[in-house]
């Protein structure tokens, strides 16, 4: 299926399935950059727009509503609240009220088990690379957890592996993709050498062979 017609269903169910000023505010507030941002970062990730919710209500520590441009609800657990914010609308136009409640309501949202994601329009726009690198990055964890390791690692193993290390946050062992991936260690150290021969992993070698291996910069632009 391509986007446009992903996209219209999209709408068209979500629209459906609502009434009063949920559904005002999903046709009202579904608008150009939320529309970009499917297009230019999500689906090219998933290609699939499944368990993502437009114009999603919620509710602040005062019990009064508000909408979040998308939150994404996966099956199995995880709450994502997305905002696509536009310099405009976002910063300049917003006085100081505005702006403490805003930043209240992203940590009471924290409080109540939500993790918050925003990208700039200029972003979306013009370089989403970087959205779609960010947004990997913070997924990448459940992602992990939705399957076992066989059919994580047949689908894009080398990814997978390299999130892994990014949430990490330290040089990455064998062990460690072993323990997280449910593989063998072999596997694990064929997956850390592929990264390594593409220039994303530099190996450190100790004793008779490779100990670990630590994480170089990464180029949002690297094409998989």
């Amino acid at each position: 299926m391509e986007f446009d017609e992903a996209h219209n269903l999209f709408i068209e169910q979500h629209s459906q399935a609502r009434t009063g000023e949920r559904k005002g505010r999903l046709l009202r507030g579904h608008n150009f950059a939320e529309k970009l941002f499917l297009q230019n970062v999500w689906w090219p990730l998933f290609e699939s727009l499944e368990h993502l919710h437009p114009e999603y209500e919620i509710y602040d520590w005062n019990r009064k509503s508000q909408f979040l441009d998308f939150a994404y609800l996966p099956q199995n657990g995880g709450r994502f609240g997305i905002e696509c914010d536009g310099y405009q609308s976002h910063v300049k136009d917003m006085d100081r009220e505005k702006f403490s409640y805003a930043l209240n309501r992203d940590t009471f949202l924290t409080g109540m088990g939500w993790r918050m994601l925003h990208f700039s329009f200029d972003d979306i726009q013009q370089r989403p690379e970087v959205c779609r690198m960010l947004l990997q990055l913070v997924l990448a964890p459940y992602l992990a957890r939705k399957s076992t390791g066989v059919d994580i690692l047949s689908l894009s193993g080398e990814k997978e592996v390299l999130r892994l290390a990014w949430r990490l946050g330290r040089a990455i062992r064998p062990k460690d993709v072993a323990d997280h991936f449910s593989i063998n260690f072999r596997t694990a150290r064929k997956l850390l050498g592929g990264l390594s021969d593409k220039g994303l992993l530099q190996p450190i070698v100790g004793g008779k062979g490779i100990r670990y291996y630590e994480l170089k910069a990464i180029n949002p632009d690297q094409t998989w």
